[in-house]
């Protein structure tokens, strides 16, 4: 059986005034992503447990079948895998945002999605003034970094991820707990190297954000996964621009498939994500789609946008791989928001996302459309979202 999985990150969302009391999903036009619902099975699940912070790693793991509970090890051990990062046992490691932040609020917590070159030149330097200090900086895509800290595997640190925080002041989501004094520490020596670095002093005289701050969160030590292949029997590829899903892909096994032009952003390459897909699934029996751009509009509050990222998933991404699916006998797709990220909040959501299924013996449960207003209509709703993967992997 020939398999896809399309994750549209943060496609989920709540009906907005600027849409007439509608979602984006319910304006966009998406007839493939409609076929898959009309078709198929069609409801919600809880891809945040609770007790978990909404985000594209806890949702990820429920969408692609593995319990938070037992293998969340927070989002930075994930993307450190991505990258192959060795960790000593007494190394903690951290997401690093490159924020913008003034007057003491959050103003853009990607600082204005800061070029490649610019975060490595101030990757650079950072290492260069803390490395006395047991901090060790990775450069990632754009805004988002790595921080290995050294002397910190018993600390014992609630921290906030930057983007559900827009807007806000940042003094009540500064790392708390265990540690917090070192951590603080090192953000604030961060944000002194930055207030005068020439990188920032281009930015500024260009008209872009500065990166007035280094944001850590997410911090963890990596967990042991099991592979798709050593839970399915299924072999695989993963096609994405962020270093979130590379991680996954990393740890469950899969291929990783660069695509030119992929960039996690509004502006990515949907065309080609699409193309990769239907080639690897020549090679695999499963191909994983990441698509951030819905996310990425949501974060910027922009409906509009949100609305055009969704029709070209649909007509650049699912239309390509629904048509190379249909020339192999057997064969299903799930497409599977991993959160909602509301355009009116700009925040990510624990609310249970939409997600529909169709293919070789699936029937229909009466859905319509891919929207959640018509997953609530037919009710279908999976508690523990994490075993859905089964269920659609079920022949």
């Amino acid at each position: 059986m020939k398999i896809a999985i399309v994750l549209p990150d943060g496609a989920s969302d709540e009906k907005l005034p600027v849409l007439d009391n509608r979602t984006p999903c319910d304006v966009a036009r998406t007839p493939h992503l409609d076929w898959i619902a009309s078709h198929g099975q069609l409801g919600h699940l809880v891809s945040v447990p609770e007790g978990f912070t909404a985000g594209t790693d806890v949702g990820t793991l429920s969408v692609l079948g593995y319990d938070p509970h037992r293998y969340y090890s927070g989002r930075a051990p994930i993307e450190a895998a991505a990258k192959g990062l060795p960790v000593r046992p007494d190394q903690l490691i951290f997401r690093c945002n490159f924020v913008t932040i003034e007057d003491g609020r959050m103003q853009d917590f990607t600082a204005g999605h800061i070029a490649q070159s610019d975060a490595n030149a101030l990757i650079a330097a950072l290492n260069g003034a803390l490395k006395n200090q047991g901090c060790e900086f990775h450069a990632g895509v754009s805004y988002r970094n790595l921080m290995l800290l050294g002397d910190a595997a018993d600390f014992r640190l609630k921290t906030q991820p930057p983007h559900d925080i827009p807007d806000q002041p940042t003094d009540p989501h500064w790392p708390r707990g265990k540690g917090e004094e070192c951590v603080r520490h090192v953000m604030q020596t961060a944000a002194e190297l930055l207030r005068d670095h020439p990188v920032n002093a281009q930015r500024a005289a260009t008209g872009h954000h500065r990166a007035t701050n280094i944001w850590l969160w997410g911090q963890g030590k990596p967990v042991p996964f099991e592979t798709f292949q050593q839970r399915h029997g299924i072999t695989g590829a993963c096609i994405t621009a962020v270093d979130i899903i590379r991680g996954f892909a990393k740890l469950l096994g899969l291929e990783l498939i660069e695509v030119p032009g992929a960039t996690g952003y509004i502006d990515t390459n949907y065309a080609g994500k699409g193309k990769a897909a239907v080639q690897a699934l020549d090679r695999h029996d499963l191909v994983v789609v990441h698509v951030e751009a819905a996310d990425e509009a949501g974060h910027l509050g922009d409906a509009a946008e949100k609305v055009k990222a969704l029709e070209r998933i649909d007509q650049d991404v699912v239309g390509p791989i629904l048509d190379k699916l249909r020339t192999f006998d057997q064969w299903r797709i799930l497409v599977a928001a991993d959160h909602p990220t509301p355009c009116s909040t700009k925040a990510h959501s624990a609310v249970p996302p939409h997600f529909a299924y169709a293919g070789s013996g699936v029937s229909s449960n009466g859905g319509k459309r891919y929207t959640e207003e018509d997953a609530t209509r037919v009710g279908l709703f999976v508690e523990r979202g994490h075993e859905l993967m089964a269920t659609f992997l079920a022949r």
